[in-house]
């Protein structure tokens, strides 16, 4: 595996499922990016309408709750651009409209990387099962990087009504994934990712267990005196 930054990173777009799914799959790469000066966008299928358990919650009063915290959180990484598709939560699958609006998006903000979740895991060892949104999201933003954002005559009414001319993103960076290529040292950014989770207060009930368990996720293969923290990736660079 190799320890890798993006080539050219001016412009990125980070494309998941819900509210706190940048912050928690790679927010500290997300802060590395910003503060090194690239352009960021999150577009968030989702407003996370259904994550709660309060017996007397609304849909509606769920999504504007989680949406305002996803842009607090943002914030805090240094990303001001969030893009709510609002798909429904827990129900997203890799349509052609979804693949439309994130092809969309990628002509209209022209990103060199764009970042997403891995669509062939379905659980992570024994600990846990993969949300069917995050494969979901992970498909339909691939297909929509290629071919579909490249080649003009895919939603052909994209450019001759909308005037959204291809576009050819140079990697991608897929996060969540069990075959890593890629890591990024983000060890100068764990305490912002911690600061930017704060900001999702109607997902994490324990915010102090939540800091300890990512202080305690070091990198395996850093020396003992010197903690490094890593965003693991499998990255894809497209040279044609």
């Amino acid at each position: 595996m190799t320890d890798g930054q993006a080539q050219d990173v001016k412009r990125v777009m980070g494309v998941f499922a819900h509210p706190d799914d940048p912050e928690f799959f790679c927010g500290g790469t997300f802060a590395r990016w910003a503060a090194e000066g690239a352009e960021i966008t999150f577009v968030v299928a989702t407003s996370g309408d259904k994550g709660s358990a309060d017996p007397e919650m609304t849909h509606s009063r769920l999504s504007e709750m989680r949406e305002q915290e996803e842009r607090s959180a943002a914030a805090v990484l240094g990303v001001r651009d969030v893009i709510f598709l609002r798909y429904p939560d827990g129900e997203l699958t890799p349509s052609l409209e979804l693949r439309r609006d994130i092809t969309r998006l990628i002509r209209l903000k022209q990103p060199d990387v764009v970042v997403t979740c891995d669509p062939t895991v379905f659980w992570f060892g024994t600990r846990a099962v993969n949300h069917p949104d995050h494969r979901a999201i992970g498909e339909a933003t691939l297909d929509a990087v290629y071919p579909t954002a490249r080649d003009r005559l895919n939603f052909i009414e994209l450019e001759r009504d909308e005037g959204l001319s291809p576009h050819k993103v140079k990697q991608v960076y897929i996060s969540g994934t069990d075959t890593p290529t890629t890591k990024v040292d983000v060890t100068e950014f764990v305490e912002t990712k911690i600061a930017s989770l704060r900001e999702h207060k109607s997902q994490i009930a324990d915010m102090g267990a939540m800091a300890e368990r990512i202080r305690g996720n070091r990198d395996p293969e850093s020396p003992a005196e010197y903690a490094r923290y890593v965003d693991n990736f499998r990255v894809i660079s497209f040279d044609r």
